[in-house]
């Protein structure tokens, strides 16, 4: 027996909202792909040839671009940050809606203007997307590289401002930070290998199937 196809998904906020477009495209995990307190990777599917993988999402991108995942369900900020060529993304989702944005301390920006900026020192797990965001502003952008935990730099002397998702901008708010840039809008995608996509048939249906369940829900 063939190979399953294999499709990561993301821990977190993206998950439950992947479910119906999953569902839409005739693919349903099992019950405990759901639960995020299970401990399991690795998921069943009411297909045969289709698996699951749920892991983090910057690690969705680099199990699709080697390979090891056929497909993937990810936010476009983390394609921007890793840019890799083996990734294709055919499908925006329409789900995981938010935007990766500048921020600073309130008190900062009472008097600041971006539009001054030469150079900046931010926190941020995006440091490619942020340099090249900035270089095309002519900005010289001194990156500090954190996982978490992004809105304590200013606080604690890291950075002076910080590079993150933002969605309802309470966490900011909650930390005395504000967003001065938006950088970009960020939604979920189907990602999918190039080469997998030109030599499986399965994949490409697949991808198909995503679209269909995009438009019909347009």
């Amino acid at each position: 027996m063939a190979q399953p196809i294999i499709l990561a998904v993301p821990k977190g906020r993206i998950l439950s909202e992947a479910l119906p477009p999953l569902a839409r495209a005739g693919i349903e995990p099992e019950a405990a792909f759901a639960d995020e307190d299970s401990r399991a990777l690795r998921f069943e599917t009411n297909r045969a040839d289709v698996s699951l993988i749920r892991v983090r999402a910057f690690d969705v991108a680099t199990f699709v671009a080697h390979g090891a995942a056929q497909l993937g369900i990810v936010g476009s900020d983390v394609i921007d940050e890793f840019a890799y060529s083996e990734l294709y993304a055919p499908v925006d989702l329409d789900i995981g809606h938010c935007r990766i944005s500048v921020a600073e301390p309130t008190a900062l920006a009472a008097s600041d203007d971006p539009r001054r900026w030469s150079h900046v020192r931010v926190a941020t797990k995006y440091p490619n997307l942020t340099r090249r965001h900035f270089e095309a502003r002519g900005v010289q952008a001194e990156c500090v590289k954190l996982n978490g935990a992004m809105e304590l730099a200013p606080t604690l002397g890291l950075s002076s401002r910080i590079v993150d998702l933002v969605s309802s901008g309470r966490t900011l708010k909650d930390n005395g930070l504000v967003e001065v840039e938006v950088i970009a809008q960020v939604s979920a995608r189907l990602i999918v290998n190039r080469a997998a996509f030109k030599t499986n048939a399965e994949v490409g249906k697949i991808v198909d199937a995503f679209r269909r369940a995009v438009r019909d829900t347009a």
